[in-house]
């Protein structure tokens, strides 16, 4: 954050792509995309686009991951080699297997971990394209595979990330605002509750503009679990369509 930009980021007190500030990019959710997983999810978030597959429950491997009264949650979060302009190391590397991290403490809070006892339950997660917000849009995409797999959840764990660009506070940061602006604070909620499973902060805000920027994202997160609700109903829709002419 806080690099110099040679291009102002807002023209007339607008952003460069035409939203407003407290406008989210347009949001496509798919569930239910990969056949041969337990449950998956395809989300394309303006530019950004996450596959999300999840395995399980599963036998624990290796076993010293295993809990005898809970399930462990496996997070593989990475970004294909393709996803950005310069090709990325294949692999994990240290900012994938940290957010993987993050992924998976903002997650556990709202999955009954106690009903699946001794078993793994394996999320894997490929950035396709990555225009700012993959931790974020991966965490979206995440939770939609997890319920299209079965997994029982208290809440969904809907998220999106605020930022200041030139003093202003904004939602959903695309790339250069990203790059170029003066803080990034990418949050989770569980929408029902409001409870916070994810709060991180890059760069510097007042306690104003912090309350502001939290209370934009809360806002946001809410508009997306009514697109993660649609995308699971009409995954589950046309399964039981498939298994109607089936018979």
């Amino acid at each position: 954050m806080g690099g110099k930009s040679d291009t102002p980021l807002l023209i007339k007190g607008k952003r460069l792509d035409g939203r407003k500030m407290d406008e989210m990019r347009p949001i496509k959710i798919k569930a239910g995309v990969i056949k041969g997983a337990d449950g998956s999810c395809e989300l394309q978030f303006g530019e950004t686009k996450i596959l999300a597959a999840v395995y399980g429950p599963m036998k624990v491997l290796p076993r010293r991951n295993e809990e005898a009264s809970r399930a462990f949650l496996n997070v593989n979060y990475f970004m294909a080699a393709f996803s950005t302009s310069d090709r990325c190391r294949p692999g994990p590397s240290r900012r994938s297997t940290e957010i993987s991290h993050v992924i998976r403490r903002a997650l556990v809070p709202a999955i009954y971990m106690e009903k699946y006892p001794q078993t793994e339950i394996r999320l894997i997660l490929q950035v396709t394209n990555a225009n700012a917000g993959t931790r974020t849009s991966a965490l979206n995409a995440a939770t939609v595979a997890l319920i299209d797999a079965g997994i029982e959840m208290r809440d969904l764990v809907t998220s999106i990330a605020a930022g200041k660009i030139e003093d202003q506070i904004a939602v959903d940061l695309w790339q250069d605002e990203d790059n170029f602006g003066q803080a990034d604070l990418p949050i989770a909620i569980m929408p029902r509750t409001e409870e916070i499973t994810l709060l991180q902060m890059d760069g510097d805000l007042t306690k104003a503009e912090l309350k502001k920027a939290i209370e934009m994202c809360i806002k946001s997160c809410k508009e997306i679990a009514k697109l993660q609700r649609k995308a699971i109903i009409e995954s589950y829709s046309g399964d039981q369509k498939g298994a109607k002419n089936e018979k």
